[in-house]
């Protein structure tokens, strides 16, 4: 307010002070044309009685004395003798102008237009002479201009000092006014006397008052009531009275449902969370029955429970109750999903072991084809026994590593000793094989990080192209030691990249089937590094290759450090966290 008051006293004052400088401008501007339009009248009336007595000399002669004033000789039938700015014979015939015409009817004339010769605004005087001919005397209007510019700096001046001596004033009298109003006591407003204006405003400031303190008094008594039932609760709590508003949110509410207690108190549930469970079990609650539903709500799943209250045989509410169930139907999703994907997994190298099985006990087998048959029984007996052994390690892993302590373990030996087991594989499939770094100790698991290893080199082989190479990498660093293993294979698309790393999950299934691959190896690497607490990172084009980088802190317990920069990925590899 202080400011809308300042603001509006100032600008009437500057719009009161502009609108006199201009009026008075005007007036002044008015008066100095004035004066040069008399100016030039003297001027025409002295200049003709010389032009009268000694001609175009007398105009030659004294042409100089007047610089800013152009002086034209105009014969009787319209051309031009003498002009002080331009040269007579580029001039064209002046009896049509307006000045000349008066002259020659009434002895004198005056007009004021923008000259078509110098291109300026002039005033113009002529004297018709004795002879006939007729004297025209001009002036620019820019001379007007130039003698008001010259007291621009004045009044400029004066219009500064009026400007800031007003804002002085607006802001005391501003002052003035306001201090009342600053000086209020909201506690007692019947007792200020101040404007009489203001009465109806502090008669409602205190009705409202007087509203507030009630309504208080009755949420302090609320709160009271329910204070030791909730406060420790953990389960979010919502009690409703019979027409769906809250009358009561518990803090664990409010944070499940990022609602404050006090937007939502005395609304409509409805501005608590719009979730159709909810709404529906809420719905049976006030038609007096029980209520129950799960209901996803910001990646968490909370049991909702609604129960009716009732006093003396009338609905008066319900209370709702929210259980937070996310981790138990987790559970129970992965349990599904993985007795689901290991029976099948389990159930097709049975159903080829029984099939190649049953053909040879029926003896449908000739004998050049048995051990044939027994090769393919053994492939698929020894990929259901990798697969058993996958599950055994994912298994351990869920468990917090088969409780196995961790101990101090160097991963450039790991790694060259790992490597050692595969150059013959790599040889086959024709991959070169190498490891490069320094050495790296870390505190780890050192079955788990076999198989982690192993893992890695295992699919950067397989899922490699003859002629391709396979790289693995240690870097120690100051607070982690980074493992990489980059192969040039066949690459992972983009769309497959953040689905790696689940159990059972093949890129191609075809070609994992033909590798023996059971989907579980990059899902044993994920929950190897979770177990080491280290950060996992894959980079990967298809066509072009796979780096897949694990950084293992130092310490036994030490943070991973998530902001050091990963090795640079492949060329033209994008990397996927």
């Amino acid at each position: 307010m202080k400011k809308r008051v300042f603001r509006s006293m100032s600008l009437l004052a500057i719009l009161a002070i502009v609108v006199t400088t201009l009026a008075i401008s005007i007036l002044i501007y008015r008066e100095f044309y004035q004066s040069m339009e008399d100016e030039v009248r003297s001027e025409a009336a002295y200049l003709a009685a010389g032009v009268e007595g000694q001609g175009v000399d007398y105009l030659n002669r004294i042409q100089q004395q007047y610089g800013d004033t152009r002086l034209t000789w105009i014969a009787a039938d319209g051309n031009v003798l003498f002009d002080s700015a331009a040269e007579e014979e580029r001039l064209d015939n002046h009896l049509e102008r307006p000045e000349v015409q008066q002259a020659l009817r009434n002895g004198t004339g005056q007009e004021a237009r923008l000259s078509s010769t110098m291109g300026q605004q002039n005033f113009y005087y002529a004297v018709r002479l004795a002879d006939g001919t007729v004297l025209r005397v001009a002036k620019t209007v820019e001379s007007v201009f130039g003698m008001m510019v010259s007291g621009i700096p004045y009044l400029a001046g004066i219009v500064l000092c009026a400007v800031l001596l007003s804002l002085i004033l607006a802001r005391r009298q501003t002052q003035r006014i306001i201090e009342p109003l600053n000086d209020l006591d909201l506690e007692n407003p019947l007792e200020e006397e101040s404007y009489e204006e203001l009465a109806p405003l502090l008669h409602r400031i205190s009705k409202q008052k007087h509203s507030i303190e009630e309504g208080m008094q009755a949420l302090q008594d609320q709160k009271k009531e329910f204070q030791d039932i909730t406060d420790h609760m953990k389960e979010g709590l919502l009690v409703l009275d019979n027409q769906g508003s809250v009358i009561s949110m518990n803090a664990s509410a409010s944070q499940i449902f990022q609602v404050a207690g006090e937007d939502a108190v005395h609304h409509n549930v409805l501005r608590v969370s719009r979730n159709e469970i909810l709404q529906q079990a809420v719905e049976k609650a006030l038609g007096g029955e029980n209520g129950e539903g799960l209901m996803a709500l910001r990646g968490r799943i909370y049991q909702v429970l609604t129960t009716p209250i009732w006093t003396e045989g009338s609905l008066k509410g319900g209370t709702l109750l929210l259980l937070d169930v996310t981790e138990r139907q987790e559970a129970e999703q992965q349990r599904r999903e993985f007795s689901a994907n290991v029976s099948h997994e389990l159930k097709t190298p049975l159903q080829s072991i029984s099939g190649y099985a049953e053909l040879l006990k029926n003896g449908m087998v000739s004998p050049g084809d048995i051990p044939r048959f027994s090769e393919k029984i053994y492939k698929e007996a020894s990929r259901l026994m990798t697969l058993v052994q996958d599950i055994i390690n994912l298994s351990q892993l869920d468990e917090g590593g088969g409780g196995a302590e961790k101990q101090p373990v160097e991963l450039l030996a790991l790694a060259q000793e790992i490597s050692s087991r595969f150059q013959e594989i790599a040889e086959q499939k024709q991959v070169q094989l190498a490891v490069s770094g320094k050495p790296g100790t870390i505190s780890g698991n050192r079955r788990i990080l076999e198989e982690m290893i192993s893992n890695l080199c295992d699919n950067a082989v397989k899922y490699n192209r003859p002629g391709g190479r396979v790289e693995i990498a240690v870097r120690p660093e100051k607070r982690s030691v980074l493992l990489s293993v980059t192969d040039t294979g066949i690459g992972i698309p983009e769309e497959s990249q953040s689905r790696v790393f689940e159990r059972f999950y093949r890129v191609d299934k075809s070609r994992s089937k033909e590798t023996g691959g059971t989907g579980l190896g990059l899902s044993i690497v994920k929950h190897g590094a979770q177990y080491h607490q280290a950060n996992l990172q894959l980079a990967s084009e298809l066509g072009k290759g796979t780096r897949i980088t694990v950084r293992f802190p130092r310490g036994a317990h030490a943070a991973v450090d998530s902001a050091a920069s990963a090795p640079p990925p492949f060329p033209g590899a994008s990397p996927t966290s």
